[in-house]
């Protein structure tokens, strides 16, 4: 199948982009999801024993566990052996058809391989050569290995969970800073790839985790830091309140934001104390209000025990004041608003069966994605994806015979 033909099969705004994904775990293959999911041809290139994330889960034995299925969409799998010369030269042959090389081992890694950006460039002049690495490599830590929880003691999350809950740091329970730095790097790709279709050059990006979620978090709780001198302590107050969290109802849980001014009022009124608003100087106005936000969360906090969920949902919406009864996962799923849209479907997967696949979270009126590709096997692409860069069939056989693929 040649790379036009495969074009012409997909949708939307990158189609006709070639990417070639070198990388595994979390961060680099949540952004070359996103580049598949809008329609570049995304080519993962693994190891014999494939991405770590394969065999993590129920199906693991078969190399499709869920961590797996779900950021390796869209995606053709290639199995090379890269300590094998041969194996790299099939590598060099993808790139001269490539858009896009991405990766997330250190660089020094690369280069070791024979695949460092000079040498790539040298092939291929319009090629987006992206790195996606711990730390910026200009500074002291650029050796360093990096992983989510590393990243996140690093940029001080743990340190801001144990301000803002029981003094005991914590790790998100989510992989935060892979999926962050994830999209981050999806659109300095995009970005990249809008340059050179104005110079017709390629370059190489250095998407950093480290100085990706730096700001991230300092962006809200640098705060009285921001200035020279400081002009008061770390931490936006309202973020890092202990009672900002979803709260207890009768029979539930339920998340309501009080923020604005027509918001206290309405809600004081609601709850028979609009005194407060001219007797209690805490809410005079939005700086008063974060000043003491912790105490204020604690009133209401503490009214919301008084009635059940849906009596507070009628109640704040009615007066503006944005609401939402907290989900569990399970409900998630069963949720009516992405059940209006069909975010969340059943597909079949022509090996483990029946999945849960969710969708592109963008509209597009002129180049909608689709989500033409399931996630695939191990090599699964592997004879396809060297027949379209010239290997013949007797030189297939051949890289076989020698466990190259």
């Amino acid at each position: 199948m040649s790379q036009e033909t495969h074009a012409s099969r997909t949708t939307g705004p990158l189609a006709g982009v070639r990417v070639i994904d070198m990388t595994t775990v979390f961060m680099g293959p949540s952004a070359t999801q996103y580049l598949g999911d809008l329609g570049a041809d995304v080519i993962k290139v693994e190891a014999p024993n494939g991405d770590s994330t394969r065999r993590v889960g129920p199906q693991g034995d078969l190399g499709l566990g869920p961590l797996f299925l779900a950021l390796n969409r869209n995606k053709r799998s290639v199995v090379l052996d890269l300590k094998q010369e041969a194996g790299i030269a099939a590598v060099l042959k993808l790139v001269e058809t490539a858009d896009v090389l991405a990766y997330n081992v250190r660089p020094a890694g690369m280069r070791r391989l024979g695949l460092g950006y000079e040498r790539l460039a040298e092939i291929n002049k319009g090629l987006v050569y992206a790195g996606m690495v711990g730390f910026s490599q200009r500074g002291r830590y650029a050796k360093m290995a990096a992983f989510d929880d590393m990243i996140q003691a690093a940029s001080a999350l743990p340190t801001a969970m144990a301000q803002a809950t029981d003094g005991v740091p914590r790790y998100l329970p989510t992989t935060i800073a892979d999926r962050s730095v994830g999209i981050y790097a999806f659109g300095v790709i995009a970005a990249a790839l809008y340059s050179r279709s104005q110079t017709g050059l390629g370059q190489s990006l250095e998407i950093p985790m480290f100085e990706t979620m730096v700001p991230y978090v300092l962006g809200d709780h640098l705060y009285g830091h921001t200035f020279v001198p400081p002009q008061g302590g770390f931490g936006y107050p309202r973020v890092m309140s202990p009672n900002r969290r979803p709260y207890k109802t009768k029979d539930g849980y339920v998340c309501c934001l009080v923020y604005h001014d027509h918001h206290w009022k309405t809600f004081l009124t609601a709850v028979g104390q609009e005194h407060l608003l001219q007797t209690d100087p805490r809410f005079q106005n939005i700086r008063t209000r974060t000043e003491h936000i912790d105490a204020l969360y604690q009133i209401v906090s503490d009214e919301m025990e008084k009635k059940t969920t849906e009596e507070w949902r009628q109640i704040l919406q009615a007066g503006d004041i944005p609401v939402f009864p907290m989900h569990t996962f399970d409900s998630l799923l069963k949720d009516e608003h992405l059940a209006d849209i069909g975010f969340i479907k059943e597909v079949e997967h022509p090996t483990v069966g029946k999945i849960l696949d969710l969708g592109v979270p963008s509209e597009w009126s002129g180049t909608p994605p689709d989500n033409h590709r399931p996630v695939p096997r191990l090599g699964e692409h592997t004879e396809e994806i060297l027949r379209e860069v010239g290997y013949s069939d007797a030189d297939i056989e051949d890289m076989r015979s020698r466990a190259v693929i």
